[in-house]
């Protein structure tokens, strides 16, 4: 097998090592498909960019052999976005602003993801404003457009509950203001305001019939959308109290679809969130165990247990690399770690593949390995997730962008 070091050296620019073939098959030790079953000797064999056989045999065109098989994984909390140009903060709820129209389709961020595993992520607005817009659920490799790697455009209304929406905000004095940020909000309780005075917006215009201008009715279509659970409403809530916050908007306005991202401190309140139906995204567990706040000098302490013990109540995860520089950091990583926590590895690989795209209504497509989906693979030296295993190999719609063979 090759070693997690030899691997990385392996990892040329994906250009120079894409491999297109008409027919791919990959004859692994266990190929774990993630739709509920593990195949010991199996072979998934690509075709025109689909899985078009997984068995125990019938392998046909280009053949690679490796110890183990996963699905491409998919990450709801990877941040590929371009900052500030991402997000429009002339004001606190820009809900029909698209963040594909703001993306850098030639980052080398892109680029970093696919040779990690990673092949389909979330991308979402900075998270400056209350409601920031609309999300994108994109393949990380192919051509270099956003709309040809588009897997959902508007995939979720993105928002975010706790200090960062107001930091840079300022209470205006002595005078006229002289930028927008003289404005709400100022504080967590001021965030919480913007998103309920948002709602109560559009609930009181439907109660008392106002008419409203083009801008305001395209974003009330948007909470209208989420009140119907079309469209999931993803909000960043990092601490206790913001975690608590964001559920009880959630009950207070009925909206169906709700899933908590960078949960770090979910962990203390498991029954409001049993009780609430959310779905959570997980931050990468951290070093010294506590997840910083990014806008204030704050940090919030993230059990090393948390996915473990909220899959046994039931609640629906997902793990993130969240765009992690260091490779001990990134999506594989944090499989292990939250199976070092108690989580079982069927459910680990789940949290890591099917739950998020689930998640986000892309499962049909990518999450798993099943006849007619696109042909998304992880290949590894051993079994995925362990610190002795590394990933050797990445399929991306049926092309073989990590070459497992590409030995000196």
């Amino acid at each position: 097998m090759i070693s997690f070091s030899l691997a990385l050296g392996l990892l040329l620019p994906l250009g120079a090592t894409a491999v297109a073939q008409d027919t791919l098959s990959v004859r692994a030790d266990k190929v774990y498909t993630a739709a509920g079953d593990v195949i010991d000797g199996g072979v998934v064999v690509v075709a025109d960019g689909k899985i078009a056989a997984v068995g125990t045999g019938g392998a046909r065109g280009d053949v690679l052999e490796v110890a183990a098989v996963t699905p491409g994984m998919v990450d709801l909390s990877c941040r590929i976005h371009t900052n500030f140009y991402s997000v429009e903060q002339t004001t606190e709820t820009s809900i029909d602003m698209p963040v594909a129209d703001a993306l850098d389709p030639f980052s080398y961020l892109w680029e970093r993801e696919l040779r990690s595993g990673v092949t389909t992520v979330m991308v979402s607005p900075f998270d400056m404003n209350v409601l920031g817009g609309y999300s994108v659920v994109l393949k990380t490799g192919g051509e270099p457009s956003i709309e040809a790697r588009t897997v959902k455009n508007e995939a979720c209304l993105r928002g975010c509950i706790g200090p960062q929406p107001s930091s840079g905000n300022f209470a205006p004095r002595g005078g006229p203001p002289t930028t927008f940020y003289a404005r709400r909000p100022t504080t967590r309780m001021g965030v919480e305001w913007v998103f309920r005075k948002t709602y109560y917006d559009l609930l009181n215009a439907e109660r008392l019939g106002t008419e409203v201008d083009e801008a305001t009715q395209a974003q009330f279509d948007v909470l209208k959308r989420t009140l119907a659970g079309e469209l999931p409403v993803v909000l960043k809530a990092k601490a206790t109290q913001d975690v608590r916050t964001a559920i009880y908007l959630k009950e207070e306005f009925g909206i169906p679809n709700m899933i908590l991202d960078a949960a770090a401190e979910a962990w203390k309140e498991p029954e409001l969130v049993q009780r609430s139906g959310v779905g959570l995204i997980l931050p990468p567990y951290p070093k010294d165990g506590r997840v910083p706040d990014g806008t204030v000098n704050d940090s919030y302490f993230f059990a090393l247990d948390s996915a473990a013990k909220f899959h046994a109540m039931g609640v629906t995860i997902a793990l993130s690399g969240a765009g992690a520089a260091d490779v001990g950091e990134r999506m594989g990583r944090q499989a292990g770690f939250a199976m070092r926590g108690g989580l079982p590895f069927d459910a680990a690989l789940a949290a890591v593949t099917i739950n998020p795209a689930r998640m986000l209504g892309v499962d049909d497509r990518v999450g798993s390995i099943e006849v007619g989906k696109d042909a998304d693979l992880v290949l590894w030296n051993g079994t995925p997730f362990e610190p002795t295993s590394a990933i050797i190999g990445v399929v991306l719609d049926g092309v073989l962008v990590v070459d497992p063979r590409s030995q000196p």
